[in-house]
Protein backbone atom coordinates (compact mmCIF):
# COMPACT_ATOMS: atom_id res chain seq x y z
CA UNK A 1 0.00 0.00 0.00
CA UNK A 2 3.07 2.21 0.57
CA UNK A 3 4.79 1.81 -2.92
CA UNK A 4 3.29 3.94 -6.03
CA UNK A 5 1.26 1.06 -8.67
CA UNK A 6 1.12 1.82 -12.47
CA UNK A 7 -2.35 2.70 -11.83
CA UNK A 8 -2.01 5.35 -8.90
CA UNK A 9 -1.67 9.16 -9.44
CA UNK A 10 1.07 10.73 -10.80
CA UNK A 11 3.78 8.09 -13.35
CA UNK A 12 6.71 10.47 -13.04
CA UNK A 13 8.15 9.19 -15.94
CA UNK A 14 5.50 9.54 -18.58
CA UNK A 15 4.35 12.79 -17.38
CA UNK A 16 3.75 15.06 -19.82
CA UNK A 17 4.40 18.41 -18.35
CA UNK A 18 7.40 16.78 -16.26
CA UNK A 19 8.87 16.15 -19.90
CA UNK A 20 8.38 19.21 -21.21
CA UNK A 21 9.80 20.95 -17.87
CA UNK A 22 12.91 18.46 -18.30
CA UNK A 23 13.21 19.55 -21.78
CA UNK A 24 13.21 22.99 -21.01
CA UNK A 25 15.70 23.23 -18.76
CA UNK A 26 18.34 21.01 -20.80
CA UNK A 27 17.67 23.70 -23.42
CA UNK A 28 18.65 25.98 -20.93
CA UNK A 29 21.33 24.88 -19.67
CA UNK A 30 22.97 24.68 -22.99
CA UNK A 31 22.35 27.74 -23.73
CA UNK A 32 23.52 29.53 -20.63
CA UNK A 33 26.32 26.83 -20.32
CA UNK A 34 27.77 25.04 -16.74
CA UNK A 35 27.64 28.23 -14.86
CA UNK A 36 23.54 27.74 -14.28
CA UNK A 37 24.00 24.19 -13.75
CA UNK A 38 23.03 24.51 -10.27
CA UNK A 39 20.05 26.99 -10.50
CA UNK A 40 18.65 24.57 -13.62
CA UNK A 41 18.61 21.57 -10.99
CA UNK A 42 17.31 23.15 -8.26
CA UNK A 43 14.63 24.89 -10.34
CA UNK A 44 13.75 21.34 -11.85
CA UNK A 45 14.00 19.32 -8.63
CA UNK A 46 11.45 21.93 -7.07
CA UNK A 47 9.13 21.03 -9.81
CA UNK A 48 9.59 17.51 -9.41
CA UNK A 49 9.08 17.39 -5.77
CA UNK A 50 5.41 19.24 -6.06
CA UNK A 51 3.99 17.11 -8.60
CA UNK A 52 5.50 14.46 -5.80
CA UNK A 53 3.71 16.26 -3.33
CA UNK A 54 0.81 16.53 -5.31
CA UNK A 55 0.53 13.19 -5.99
CA UNK A 56 0.99 12.05 -1.96
CA UNK A 57 -1.74 14.45 -1.02
CA UNK A 58 -4.05 12.87 -3.37
CA UNK A 59 -3.34 9.19 -2.15
CA UNK A 60 -3.36 10.54 1.32
CA UNK A 61 -6.64 11.88 0.81
CA UNK A 62 -7.81 8.90 -0.59
CA UNK A 63 -6.91 6.36 1.54
CA UNK A 64 -8.40 8.54 4.43
CA UNK A 65 -11.84 8.65 2.65
CA UNK A 66 -11.41 4.88 2.31
CA UNK A 67 -10.87 4.26 6.25
CA UNK A 68 -13.28 6.96 6.59
CA UNK A 69 -15.47 4.46 4.50
CA UNK A 70 -14.29 1.74 6.75
CA UNK A 71 -15.00 2.41 9.91
CA UNK A 72 -18.48 4.12 9.04
CA UNK A 73 -19.53 0.28 7.49
CA UNK A 74 -17.71 -1.09 10.23
CA UNK A 75 -19.93 1.30 13.01
CA UNK A 76 -23.08 0.00 11.13
CA UNK A 77 -22.12 -3.66 11.71
CA UNK A 78 -23.94 -5.60 14.76
CA UNK A 79 -20.58 -5.68 17.27
CA UNK A 80 -19.56 -8.74 19.07
CA UNK A 81 -21.77 -6.96 22.34
CA UNK A 82 -25.26 -8.14 20.33
CA UNK A 83 -24.61 -11.03 21.92
CA UNK A 84 -27.01 -13.34 23.94
CA UNK A 85 -26.92 -10.85 26.74
CA UNK A 86 -27.82 -8.21 24.71
CA UNK A 87 -30.64 -10.21 22.53
CA UNK A 88 -32.05 -12.00 25.57
CA UNK A 89 -31.12 -10.00 28.67
CA UNK A 90 -33.15 -6.85 27.68
CA UNK A 91 -36.14 -9.33 26.66
CA UNK A 92 -35.63 -10.63 30.26
CA UNK A 93 -35.69 -7.70 31.96
CA UNK A 94 -38.41 -5.74 30.76
CA UNK A 95 -40.42 -9.00 31.78
CA UNK A 96 -39.01 -8.99 35.02
CA UNK A 97 -39.94 -5.19 34.94
CA UNK A 98 -43.82 -6.23 33.75
CA UNK A 99 -44.77 -7.37 36.70
CA UNK A 100 -44.33 -4.70 39.06
CA UNK A 101 -45.98 -2.92 36.11
CA UNK A 102 -48.48 -4.57 35.50
CA UNK A 103 -49.72 -4.51 39.23
CA UNK A 104 -49.20 -1.06 39.44
CA UNK A 105 -51.21 -0.27 36.49
CA UNK A 106 -53.85 -2.42 37.14
CA UNK A 107 -54.69 -1.11 40.74
CA UNK A 108 -54.82 2.52 39.29
CA UNK A 109 -56.14 2.33 36.12
CA UNK A 110 -57.31 -1.24 35.76
CA UNK A 111 -57.66 -3.47 32.78
CA UNK A 112 -57.11 -0.24 30.70
CA UNK A 113 -54.14 0.61 32.24
CA UNK A 114 -52.60 -2.70 31.93
CA UNK A 115 -53.56 -3.10 28.27
CA UNK A 116 -51.31 0.33 27.94
CA UNK A 117 -48.65 -1.31 30.22
CA UNK A 118 -47.86 -4.33 28.16
CA UNK A 119 -48.51 -1.99 24.57
CA UNK A 120 -45.36 -0.41 25.97
CA UNK A 121 -43.28 -3.24 26.94
CA UNK A 122 -44.07 -5.15 23.85
CA UNK A 123 -43.25 -1.78 21.66
CA UNK A 124 -39.62 -1.66 23.63
CA UNK A 125 -39.04 -5.25 22.86
CA UNK A 126 -40.34 -4.05 19.21
CA UNK A 127 -37.69 -1.31 18.73
CA UNK A 128 -35.02 -3.48 20.23
CA UNK A 129 -35.41 -6.01 17.93
CA UNK A 130 -35.23 -3.68 14.82
CA UNK A 131 -32.17 -2.40 16.25
CA UNK A 132 -30.56 -5.35 16.50
CA UNK A 133 -31.94 -6.60 13.38
CA UNK A 134 -32.95 -4.13 10.57
CA UNK A 135 -33.94 -6.90 8.09
CA UNK A 136 -37.14 -7.26 10.27
CA UNK A 137 -38.49 -4.21 8.52
CA UNK A 138 -37.61 -5.69 5.07
CA UNK A 139 -35.33 -2.46 4.38
CA UNK A 140 -32.50 -3.45 2.89
CA UNK A 141 -29.97 -5.22 5.44
CA UNK A 142 -28.02 -8.36 5.24
CA UNK A 143 -30.75 -10.48 4.18
CA UNK A 144 -32.32 -8.61 1.25
CA UNK A 145 -32.62 -10.37 -1.83
CA UNK A 146 -32.39 -9.43 -5.52
CA UNK A 147 -36.25 -10.17 -5.66
CA UNK A 148 -36.90 -7.47 -2.86
CA UNK A 149 -36.32 -4.67 -5.50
Amino acid sequence: MNTLEPHDDVDLGKDPDLRKDLDATVRARRELGGDYDSALVDSFLEKVEHRIGDAVDRRVRRQLAERQMAAARESRRPKSADSWAERYGFALITLVMAIPLSAIAGALAGLAGMVVTWIGIIGVNAVQAVRLNPELLGRGGPGRSAEDG
